[in-house]
């Protein structure tokens, strides 16, 4: 999800998300050199550009602390403006809403009473548990790097650019795990077929990482968008709630469009531009150049116990997926919701435990086929092991549910979101303009903070009020969000995964460096930026619901 600090050992060379790279031809602090060709005066601009936002991004403080600060400032501002009795009248249910102050007896005890309820009840953090507990299932037993290997070993060299990108966006089904399931394995995937393994690389960490809020299947992400969301709207209606299927129809649909925007870009402008690079010696030779170390790669076939695996999880996917429909035919099913309706029955409001139990199955299944689940009590060592990794997560959420409680008890969330649309009302502004302001500011911001729930937990509570007194709904400005959280991350050095795509990179070119790789990512980034903003205001234009029961306008 964005969120996870990482190191990655590539032999002999480390990189992580807080140190620069290091490498035998530069010294710590300094930038790798830059590949042959690298010199013109826009990458030069490109580099220092970067480089600013790298050493002011790793000015920043890990996002527990930030919000700790944020939390801090908002008190103060709170009591500034309690002060000055400020208030605002909310349209929606005519009343005055005036600033509270957290500095004051009744703030003081609402930190300290509300905390655990805070925590306990903060939207997201249940629905991810439940989620990731099946996930966790599936990834430990071997099936999501299958399906991933699975996706590109027997396509047709012809669609291959275009089966990594759509792979990719299905990899993000395995959150942070497919930056490093699919990198490697798209380097791979494209020299077995004679072509630039460099592409491959580029082709599959866009795609992971530029594409990161698009899928044809629902994701972790998507469970934590939708309850941050919810936790927003609920300022201005208490009743509201964005299920993690609000924005499902557009994902799709994005995932489709932007697998074509990657494969046109690179067949159209990458492949000139890794043509152009001059030969280093071991390429000159016909040998792939590799870090020191000798890092093992990722073998592309699968074996036969793999496959089998994945014989049976299919059809474990489809008599689950039967079973469901078969059981919500009859109108007075449990599996309905109240007068036999579908977009409000338990199996679309309670999904986070439908894929949760789906995943575990899968998983379940396919381990028994391939022999890495020997027994019932492999499972709950896979869930609890999975739990271990979403540690960093939840200690974030402590900080995050705080910090919204706060915003909410005081009232400058709700004062500044009614004071922001009276604004935007006096100023003429629509919602089609509103939306490019939230997709101009959110991307700027991403350049910075790459974490997508930290930024959305940031911005959420100011956005989504504002635009709901603008008659726009949650799931319309989560949708526009989800397109600035993606398309700037595959050209940030501030994300762990540039750097370690970097790594990969120098496998087959020993003098990659921070030029090279923004250099064949920046064009995608943009095209993707572009076709995506484009996409989402013709489905503005034509009315077309963003996922089951949540209308676009």
């Amino acid at each position: 999800m964005d969120d996870h600090y990482c190191v990655v050992d590539e032999g002999a060379r480390t990189v992580s998300s807080n140190d620069t790279t290091t490498t035998p031809d530069n010294t710590p602090g300094k930038p790798p050199p830059d590949a042959p060709g690298d010199s013109s005066a826009a990458l030069s601009a490109l580099l220092r550009v970067l480089g600013a936002v790298e050493r002011a991004g790793n000015k920043l403080p890990h996002p527990f602390w930030l919000f700790a600060v944020l939390s801090a400032v908002l008190a103060l501002i709170s009591w500034g403006l309690a002060t000055a009795d400020v208030s605002a009248v909310d349209p929606a249910g005519e009343k005055t809403v005036a600033v509270r102050s957290l500095i004051s007896v009744d703030g003081v005890r609402s930190m300290i009473n509300d905390a655990i309820t805070n925590y306990a009840t903060f939207p997201p953090l249940g629905t991810i548990l439940v989620v990731m507990l099946g996930v966790a299932v599936a990834d430990r037993s071997g099936l999501l790097a299958a399906m991933l290997r699975a996706g590109v070993a027997k396509v047709p060299a012809r669609w291959m650019t275009f089966a990594l990108a759509f792979t990719a966006m299905v990899a993000h089904i395995a959150s942070d795990a497919a930056y490093v399931a699919l990198v490697p394995l798209g380097g791979l995937a494209f020299r077995a077929i004679g072509r630039s393994p460099l592409l491959g690389i580029v082709v599959a960490f866009v795609g992971v990482s530029a594409g990161y809020d698009a899928s044809p299947l629902i994701t972790p992400m998507d469970a934590v968008l939708s309850g941050l969301t919810t936790a927003a709207a609920q300022t201005v209606d208490p009743g509201y709630v964005v299920t993690p299927l609000s924005n499902y129809f557009f994902s799709l649909a994005s995932s489709v469009v932007l697998a074509a925007v990657i494969t046109f870009v690179t067949e159209k402008v990458l492949v000139k531009r890794v043509a152009a690079l001059p030969p280093e010696p071991e390429e000159a030779d016909g040998q792939a150049a590799h870090t020191a170390g000798g890092t093992p790669e990722v073998e592309l076939a699968l074996a036969p116990e793999e496959r089998r695996g994945l014989r049976r999880a299919t059809v474990a996917l489809v008599l689950y997926l039967v079973v469901i429909v078969v059981a919500m035919i009859p109108t007075g099913s449990p599996l309905r919701g109240e007068g036999g309706s579908i977009v409000e029955s338990p199996v679309l409001s309670g999904i986070a435990v439908v894929l949760g139990l789906l995943f575990a199955l899968l998983g379940a299944v396919y381990g028994r086929a391939a022999g890495t689940v020997r027994g019932g009590r492999d499972i709950p060592d896979f869930m609890a092991q999975g739990m271990r990794e979403m540690a960093p997560i939840l200690v974030l959420f402590f900080a995050i549910s705080q910090f919204l409680a706060y915003f909410k008890w005081t009232g400058v969330g709700q004062v500044l979101a009614i004071r922001g649309a009276d604004l935007l009302k006096d100023l003429g502004v629509t919602g089609p303009v509103a939306f490019l302001g939230i997709v101009v500011v959110c991307t700027v911001i991403n350049l910075a903070m790459t974490s997508g729930s930290a930024m959305w937990a940031l911005v959420a509570p100011v956005f989504v009020p504002m635009l709901m007194l603008l008659h726009i709904p949650p799931e319309a400005t989560q949708a526009v969000y989800r397109i600035a959280d993606s398309c700037t991350n595959a050209i940030t050095p501030m994300s762990a995964y540039f750097v370690m795509a970097l790594g990969f990179l120098q496998r087959y070119r020993r003098s990659a460096g921070i030029g090279t790789l923004a250099s064949l990512t920046l064009p995608l980034s943009v095209a993707m930026l572009v076709a995506w903003t484009l996409l989402f205001y013709v489905w503005w234009a034509l009315g077309i619901p963003l996922g089951p029961g949540a209308p676009v306008r």
